[in-house]
């Protein structure tokens, strides 16, 4: 585990780190010579591996130039979706948006990078939602928003995603049912009420749904 938690921190870290500093925050309770000696064996038993992933000097380490972090992919795939809203590409695998960094790691230096990358992935997600809607993808739109709505229930720009969808598609009733479901989690769980912007969506549509 010692050996993947520093491949990990140093692929994280995308550039140089004294040797010190990784030792320090990867064994923070460990005295700092036996932190280091820690670190020189998790180095030593990666070289026997045969995997040439980190490239080290005499105080630094760094990951080698040749190996490709998903993570870092994703989050430029990411960032060029929040930059061009209105790009032509729609046709883009999600996956990498899919699920937490780590999702079983409770170090402090692994939190601080999943909420990061989760405000990112999250936000990638309502964009390529709306641009699918605009675009007439529907069902795509959907399972896009689906998959930002489970992966943060509260997140209202992720349920108006998908009430757009519904009206867009001409689901009135749909979008209706969204925008209640919404409306019930944030009241139970957080004690507000949707956004005015939310409410604007679906304004004048609930009384005539109702009333079929």
């Amino acid at each position: 585990m010692s050996v993947q938690r520093v491949v990990a921190f140093i692929a994280l870290c995308r550039q140089q780190r004294q040797r010190a500093y990784i030792a320090g925050c990867l064994w923070l309770d460990t005295p700092d010579e036996r932190a280091q000696a820690n670190l020189r064996s998790a180095l030593w038993r990666l070289r026997r591996s045969g995997y040439p992933l980190i490239r080290a000097t005499a105080s630094q380490l760094q990951l080698d130039p040749a190996v490709e972090v998903d993570l870092h992919e994703a989050e430029v795939l990411a960032e060029r979706m929040l930059a061009n809203e209105k790009g032509p590409a729609l046709d883009v695998d999600f996956s990498p948006f899919d699920g937490d960094l780590l999702p079983d790691w409770y170090d402090e230096w692994v939190l601080l990078e999943r909420e990061r990358f989760r405000q990112l992935r999250l936000g990638a997600l309502d964009v390529l939602c709306d641009r699918l809607t605009r675009a007439g993808r529907h069902r795509e739109a959907l399972e896009v928003g689906h998959a930002a709505v489970a992966a943060e229930p509260l997140r209202e720009s992720a349920h108006r995603a998908l009430v757009r969808v519904h009206l867009a598609e001409g689901n009135a009733a749909e979008a209706i049912r969204q925008y209640r479901l919404f409306r019930q989690l944030v009241t139970e769980q957080l004690g507000i009420a949707p956004s005015a912007r939310m409410e604007a969506l679906i304004q004048g549509i609930d009384a005539s749904v109702t009333a079929r």
